[in-house]
């Protein structure tokens, strides 16, 4: 094995050992927070978990303390890998060494996200713009992460698809693995997928490179249940899939000896409290109650009465103990 083959086991990490295809749950804000990874980590594990994204500049400033909350993991979830977003590369490197250190298994860069406010920053999906400051970013994540797989997710373009021209210059930085969210950045999500765009990726990646250890490439976007995620995979030839809405009130989503409609109206409440009180056992003084009531109308929804109780739970959901009362009462009265 000569010195390059061993500087891409090195940097593939964990990613080498994954059985393919590859599922895994999406980072996405205030929904996949600690508590609800660790639901997740107990009902239905997926092959890897992310964190939700956190500030490179946040990291590195006297507000810290605040964001740590948002790396909190648990040892269940390995392998975790920690998202982060800036413009930075000093800040990068520095967040690297800090998440190296923390334990987590990789690191990945959010190149993809639309909001305002982090493309005022240079960061998100502004990064497709800028190519040269992404491969900056991209190298300082790998130095300070010395060693620690370095992944990155992006988008097919910013405002229209670029893979041919972006995608190569992510290749040249070698990451373990990029995923693609098959649209671009002013399609936002308001425009179905398109999962052709993976499939040119992948062609992409293979013409760039030919070796074991090439880069990984995900699919995301649009994505429902296993069955379409490895159905995904059959037609575009990616490494793996990313599912990120279809989580929502369905912790079993990525447990191959479930099927969703198997799972009672009964047992599904049970496990909507057991989420709010992990919840309020993590996030309480972090994060706002209301972010629950996000999950309580996909956790409500399909059933007898559940419209009765969605509102219930909306009007009178002020914590843990109060949910898990109108949900005892509403059992008793429907079952």
């Amino acid at each position: 094995m000569d010195n390059n083959e061993e500087f891409k086991l090195m940097v593939t990490g964990f990613w080498k050992n994954l059985k393919k295809p590859i599922i895994v749950l999406a980072p996405m804000a205030n929904v996949t927070d600690a508590a609800f990874r660790l639901l997740i980590a107990k009902y239905g594990k997926p092959d890897v978990m992310w964190t939700e994204f956190v500030s490179c500049d946040g990291l590195m400033s006297k507000g810290r303390e605040h964001l740590l909350i948002d790396l909190k993991y648990d040892e269940s979830e390995r392998p975790i890998v920690a998202q982060i977003f800036g413009s930075k590369p000093e800040n990068f490197f520095k967040t690297a060494q800090l998440l190296k250190e923390m334990g987590f298994d990789g690191i990945d860069i959010n190149m993809g996200c639309p909001d305002k406010n982090v493309e005022k920053q240079g960061a998100g999906a502004c990064m497709i713009k800028n190519p040269e400051l992404a491969q900056e970013v991209i190298l300082a994540t790998k130095e300070g992460g010395s060693g620690l797989p370095v992944s990155i997710k992006t988008r097919i373009g910013y405002n229209k698809n670029n893979l041919a021209e972006w995608l190569p210059s992510l290749l040249k930085t070698e990451p373990a693995a990029i995923t693609v969210h098959a649209r671009t950045r002013k399609e936002m999500s308001l425009v179905p997928a398109r999962w052709e765009c993976v499939k040119e990726a992948v062609q992409i990646r293979d013409a760039w490179d030919s070796s074991p250890d090439k880069t990984l490439i995900l699919g995301n976007g649009d994505v429902k249940d296993l069955a379409d995620a490895y159905q995904k995979v059959e037609e575009t030839g990616c490494d793996g899939v990313m599912i990120g809405r279809g989580i929502f009130g369905n912790p079993w989503l990525f447990n191959k000896n479930i099927v969703a409609k198997e799972i009672s109206v009964e047992q599904k409440l049970k496990v909507m409290v057991e989420h709010t009180h992990l919840f309020e056992k993590f996030m309480s003084g972090h994060k706002g109650f209301d972010i629950m009531k996000k999950h309580y109308k996909a956790y409500v929804n399909g059933f007898d009465n559940a419209k009765e109780l969605r509102i219930e739970l909306m009007e009178k959901a002020i914590n843990a103990a109060a949910v898990e009362k109108i949900v005892n009462e509403f059992i008793a009265k429907n079952f």
